[in-house]
């Protein structure tokens, strides 16, 4: 497993889920967490969706989002909020102002692709 992962070798790709991901750290030999960075451009609203077995933390970095879990408005978030999404439960956030909503999100275990399920547009 590396010990150092330089930003150079960081690739922000933007996905299905109507952002963009940068995956800091996921490494199958280290399955207990992983780290992205996600970017969400203004006025967007990620595709509803879960993470199996996976719970997930938000730490905004910058902007304005409204997050919703399990089809409710849980409320606003701005630069230094948390946000914990527990495994399993359906959830989207909303970029609601006139600057890129960036986050890094933590998830444990690790994020494996074969957990995400996309539920809604």
């Amino acid at each position: 497993m590396k010990r150092i992962i330089r930003a150079s070798g960081h690739k922000e790709i933007f996905t299905e889920e109507k952002c963009f991901i940068d995956e800091i750290f996921n490494q199958k030999e280290y399955g207990l967490f992983s780290l992205a960075r996600a970017r969400v451009e203004p006025g967007v609203t990620t595709a509803l969706h879960s993470v199996q077995d996976t719970d997930e933390v938000y730490y905004i970095l910058s902007g304005t989002g409204e997050v919703e879990i399990d089809g409710r408005i849980i409320g606003e978030v701005g630069a230094g909020d948390l946000v914990f999404i527990p495994r399993n439960s359906s959830q989207r956030i909303k970029n609601i102002a006139g600057e890129d909503l960036i986050f890094l999100c933590v998830y444990a275990p690790r994020f494996d692709s074969g957990n995400y399920r996309k539920i809604g547009p």
